[in-house]
């Protein structure tokens, strides 16, 4: 008899891995483009170098990373919110249908998005 697999693993496996990139490049990106650029603390890189930069595969992959990531973390730990917090067990499926849909809209966005630029 085999018993259906839950995708609870999968789900918290992205949770971890977005809370984990999102923890370690965020901050950088806030920093640089935040302050130390605006404040003069480092040289400003001009616009064709950073469209360069975004141009290359490379880069583009890790952005895209970072955005589903940080994109399936927010919708677990939101998920989670609603359930715990709010105790609205009873919309289970729809509110995990709604969190991760909206999830993987934004990952397609982000994706169109790098891929036209």
């Amino acid at each position: 008899m085999s018993r259906r697999r839950s995708p609870e693993p999968l789900v918290w496996l992205l949770f971890s891995g977005g809370g984990m990139a999102a923890a370690l490049l965020v901050p950088v990106l806030l920093f640089l483009f935040g302050l130390a650029f605006p404040l003069g603390w480092l040289p400003t890189p001009d616009h064709a170098h950073l469209l360069a930069l975004v141009e290359h595969p490379v880069t583009k992959l890790v952005l895209f990373g970072l955005s589903v990531l940080a994109l399936f973390h927010w919708a677990h730990r939101f998920r989670y919110t609603l359930y715990d917090g709010l105790k609205l067990k009873a919309a289970s499926t729809l509110i995990a249908v709604v969190c991760y849909g909206a999830a993987a809209a934004g990952s397609v966005v982000a994706g169109t998005v790098l891929l036209l630029a």
